[in-house]
């Protein structure tokens, strides 16, 4: 390609590096977009040096991809997270989600070496070595909350409880409703519903008897 192609065909396609910039600052919230622009301009001169039409693809859909992938790079170098510790995070998501199941910190670090100080990395943003000892006071923190196996265990047993209350007797679910809900003392239930402290608390005592039996046994 003759100088002022090439010069012709980075200026055509220099709007195509404003708009992938824009994209890329939009979806990855930078807040700068002058910096993507650089990278990308870089990444169009390249792709005009390099590109070969006898591969069968268009210049500009040749120079999007390098371009996208100028504008990446240059984000991940400005990274304090090496992108093989976020790799190794993706990795040990996904083999939690296979698993079906709640792995321990200790159990996922063995399945994928390296893992608990790739969580560390990520959460702290911190430039750490996989291979060294994690400094003085760093921990990993696992937030479960999301996972699939704790969310239907959760709801399970949600459900399992309201179903045993709906089964007590009237007055043992009244105590019990009035007590761990609405936050009343045996004693004001009792004068509530007028019967003695003690009987109230045999109701009580008999009320979370049944309860227990009958979540444990839905729970099976």
């Amino acid at each position: 390609m003759r100088s002022d192609e090439r010069e012709t065909a980075v200026v055509r396609l220099l709007p195509v590096v404003r708009k992938i910039a824009h994209h890329v600052a939009r979806m990855c919230r930078v807040p700068d977009e002058d910096d993507l622009i650089g990278d990308g301009a870089l990444g169009l001169v390249r792709a005009v040096d390099t590109f070969d039409a006898s591969r069968g693809v268009t210049l500009e859909r040749y120079a999007r991809h390098v371009i996208l992938g100028a504008m990446l790079n240059g984000l991940r170098r400005k990274d304090p997270v090496s992108e093989r510790a976020r790799r190794r995070v993706r990795e040990g998501e996904r083999l939690r989600a296979m698993r079906d199941a709640q792995l321990s910190d200790s159990e996922l670090d063995a399945a994928l070496p390296g893992f608990a100080r790739a969580r560390a990395q990520v959460e702290c943003g911190l430039p750490l070595s996989l291979d060294a000892p994690l400094p003085a006071g760093v921990r990993v923190r696992m937030d479960w909350g999301s996972d699939p196996a704790r969310v239907y265990e959760r709801m399970t047993r949600q459900r399992a409880v309201h179903g045993a209350l709906e089964r007590l007797p009237p007055r043992q679910r009244e105590i019990v409703m009035a007590h761990y809900f609405a936050e009343s003392s045996l004693r004001t239930i009792s004068e509530r519903m007028a019967i003695t402290p003690q009987r109230v608390s045999q109701l009580h005592c008999a009320a979370l008897r049944r309860l227990r039996s009958n979540v444990i046994g839905e729970s099976r």
